[in-house]
């Protein structure tokens, strides 16, 4: 099934141009795992859920963790009928969404490592395809409001709040677990960090 995200990373400072090239040596552990091709719009990453939103958080970081006001969009699609699937792209053991357990789900988000930032996000889940798209979509809220990182609700969208590695493995977990299993999935998101507009 085929995997993957293309994202674009928005450092805002003059020499934003170095930044993102900078950045891009943090996807290097990822590059024998994942299929990687920048353009002059975004970066497109396939493979494993697992390791998509490892390498997007990373790059992330990469600019963030210097302080200056970053942010970064994400979209993240499986299951594409208009993709082929990709050797790359195995879905983890027992397939997606077989059913959610919420439970462990939520284990896996207070197991991973907090890397020392604090982001801010919002992000939509996109079940295609489905006659009952709202009742995955309902059950992923409950997860958000559950996990200790959901915000408030947004129009269109969900707010979370909490450590980089901690959001990021919250939308893991919800672009996993929620929708059919061999359905069409999108999770749109946009993370921030080091806003001004909090201090505002």
């Amino acid at each position: 099934m085929f995997s993957g995200a293309q994202i674009s990373l928005y450092p805002m400072c003059d020499d934003y141009v170095a930044r993102i090239l900078g950045a891009l040596s943090a996807l290097d552990p990822y590059r024998d795992r994942l299929r990687i091709e920048t353009d002059d719009v975004s970066t497109l990453l396939v493979g494993t859920p697992d390791l998509v939103f490892a390498a997007s958080r990373d790059l992330f970081a990469a600019v963030a963790k210097t302080g200056v006001h970053t942010t970064m969009s994400l979209l993240v699609s499986r299951g594409c009928p208009g993709e082929p699937d990709d050797p790359i792209c195995h879905p983890p053991e027992g397939g997606f969404a077989a059913p959610p357990d919420r439970a462990a789900m939520l284990v896996r988000v207070e197991r991973a490592d907090d890397i020392d930032l604090p982001i801010a996000a919002q992000f939509a889940l996109l079940p295609l395809g489905m006659g009952e798209h709202m009742t995955p979509i309902y059950d992923c809220i409950g997860l958000l409001k559950d996990s200790g990182l959901f915000d408030r609700p947004k129009h269109f969208c969900s707010k979370l709040k909490g450590d980089a590695g901690k959001v990021f493995a919250l939308l893991e977990a919800c672009f996993e677990g929620f929708g059919a299993a061999e359905g069409h999935l999108v999770l749109s998101a946009t993370v921030s960090a080091n806003s001004p507009t909090k201090s505002a």
